[in-house]
């Protein structure tokens, strides 16, 4: 499980979230968490399929069973969405209003 360590830890990186983000979103304690990403304990199915959600990836992906092939998903939009699957449907309003405005100016503004 030397991997999936690797795998948590690489992830969280990508993402740009903290160890005790992805824990929390998870429904973990920092601790049992933190256990994972050393290496000293294995996550059961469902665990690995809630910490596989938060990371916007696959336990596959994970586990290193999948393909190495790259997300075809750019990174920041997979930044995004880990960050707005804990957000409030108040936040997410938001959020929706927010990016629809760049979008707006992006496309009325001559490049």
């Amino acid at each position: 499980m030397e991997s999936f360590a690797l795998n948590l830890k690489s992830r969280t990186k990508e993402l740009g979230i903290s160890q005790a983000d992805v824990a929390r979103r998870a429904g973990l304690s920092e601790r049992r968490y933190s256990n994972y990403v050393t290496g000293r304990r294995e996550p059961d199915l469902a665990t690995l399929v809630r910490i596989a959600v938060v990371l916007q990836t696959t336990p596959d992906k994970l586990l290193s069973l999948g393909t190495d092939d790259p997300d075809s998903e750019p990174l920041a939009q997979q930044r995004i969405r880990a960050a707005i699957s804990v957000l409030s449907a108040e936040d997410l309003e938001r959020v929706a209003i927010m990016v629809e405005a760049l979008a707006d100016k992006r496309h009325t503004s001559p490049e």
